[in-house]
């Protein structure tokens, strides 16, 4: 989803890729909308957006759609990411960045 102006500013400011999520159409829903929570930090949105930059097709629209549908009924969708989730995404990440470097 987009985010405000104002916060687009600020978070490239500290966070330089941040500009990349503007690549895609903001939308309804996303990786960082099923899989993060409430109080995911922008970096990690950035992380998750990326990550979906990455793969998008049709197929994959239609998946998350399903999950967004899903989402709304689990209650701990609210909940933060804990530590151990984020430094699960950072390992992935790294793991992605490696394969395309070869």
């Amino acid at each position: 989803r987009p985010e405000r102006i104002e916060h687009v500013e600020e978070y490239t400011k500290e966070i330089p890729e941040f500009s990349y999520r503007l690549r895609v159409k903001g939308g309804l829903t996303g990786y960082a909308q099923i899989y993060g929570k409430y109080n995911t930090s922008p970096y990690d949105k950035l992380r998750l957006d990326l990550q979906y930059i990455e793969k998008q097709s049709i197929l994959l629209d239609l998946k998350l759609i399903l999950l967004t549908i899903k989402i709304m009924f689990v209650p701990e969708s609210t909940e933060g990411f804990t530590e151990e989730k984020s430094a699960q995404m950072t390992e992935k990440t790294k793991s992605v960045d490696e394969l395309q470097d070869k």
